[in-house]
């Protein structure tokens, strides 16, 4: 039996922040960003968005296209960089959002190529038959860790979040191939925040609690990892690249995308990519665009899938999956989209939240006996 994905859903803020609304912030402008990455805009996360609210919303979508209640999972896998709090999880904030009373939750922190890693860890799950039903989700606000003052990272990345939901079938999963490199983990990091070097004035100031990327490095490493680890899940499944009907990358950037299927000898035309309206949502990247391509038409039963990702660690996934899940009879209705300017101005100044009660953020959603301090 395989680990077949029986639903999908997705959940993206209707905040976009556009290349030329960058152009108010910092030293760049749209032709420059668009050469070089293919971005047009990305989905920002509004006052009350986190990373465990769009992952809420994913999940109940996901859910109700499988024809399952939240009761029905057996295991909770969340893929992060972006947690609502250093501790608890991400996934067990999840968890409570969601009503999951009798199900393991844990997370999966594997950057960009989380989702890939959740997914190959939750298929061996239901593939043993230790679990019937697993619910994957990889979720991200990353304009929260974002440094709006540095036009090398800010204009890359967007939030969103996606889920699948897996059961055993005779179809599914194939194989996965994955890897890391923890000597090039300094290329794609947020130095402080962690218990190395705790929130102090000094990070602050330093802005050291924002995302710091080595591009032109992190670009070769992404490129030759992905290849090689398509490669070696197709060759796990049994298959050939010809084989292949459909590639469904990380979307990072435009160009490692083109890439990475001229390494795979795949054109363009095969490969699933809508960077442009997202940006990098990181481990919402892939669950995000099949869920786009498959309610679109473009992924259909029979084909067979290949899923690759790169990201911080460094590290890095593949893998190859018989597509079953029948087409939607409709789309969701997408939200009517409004400017993440004033967001974003928020963010950068500080300001965003200056009218929330945090102490109340973090304890009015607890049950009544377990909001008074349990330590």
């Amino acid at each position: 039996m395989a680990a077949e994905i029986v639903g999908l859903g997705t959940a993206v803020p209707p905040y976009v922040l556009t290349n030329a609304d960058l152009e108010q912030l910092v030293d760049t402008n749209d032709q420059w960003i668009t050469e070089r990455t293919g971005i047009k805009e990305r989905r920002i996360a509004g006052p009350t968005d986190s990373t465990g609210s769009l992952g809420k919303l994913a999940a109940l979508r996901a859910l109700a296209v499988a024809g399952l209640a939240p009761d029905d999972v057996d295991l909770l896998v969340v893929a992060t960089a972006s947690p609502d709090h250093p501790l608890p999880s991400a996934s067990c904030i999840l968890q409570l959002e969601l009503g999951l009373n009798r199900c393991a939750a844990m997370d999966v922190i594997a950057g960009c190529a989380g989702f890939v890693y959740a997914l190959a860890t939750a298929a061996q799950f239901v593939q043993s038959g230790a679990i019937g039903t697993a619910l994957v989700v990889g979720a991200e606000t990353l304009s929260r860790i974002v440094d709006y003052a540095d036009r090398s990272t800010c204009i890359l990345f967007g939030d969103g979040a996606g889920a699948a939901v897996l059961r055993q079938g005779e179809r599914g999963v194939r194989a996965f191939s994955l890897g890391s490199d923890g000597t090039r983990s300094r290329l794609l990091m947020t130095p402080a925040g962690g218990s190395r070097f705790p929130a102090s004035a000094r990070t602050v100031s330093e802005r050291r609690h924002y995302i710091l990327m080595e591009g032109r490095e992190v670009f070769k490493g992404a490129v030759t990892a992905m290849a090689a680890s398509s490669l070696e899940a197709i060759e796990r499944s049994g298959l050939r690249p010809e084989d292949i009907d459909l590639v469904v990358p990380h979307q990072a950037n435009q160009r490692i995308i083109e890439a990475t299927a001229r390494r795979l000898k795949v054109p363009m035309s095969n490969v699933v990519m809508n960077i442009s309206r997202y940006g990098n949502t990181s481990a919402a990247s892939i669950p995000i665009a099949i869920a786009e391509a498959w309610e679109q038409g473009q992924i259909r039963p029979g084909q067979k899938l290949l899923l690759t990702a790169f990201g911080a660690g460094l590290a890095w996934g593949s893998m190859v999956l018989d597509w079953t899940l029948p087409p939607p009879e409709e789309r969701n209705p997408e939200e009517p989209t409004r400017s993440a300017m004033p967001i974003v101005r928020g963010l950068r100044d500080g300001t965003l939240w200056d009218d929330v009660d945090l102490i109340e953020a973090t304890t009015g959603h607890l049950p009544a006996d377990a909001a008074g301090g349990a330590s």
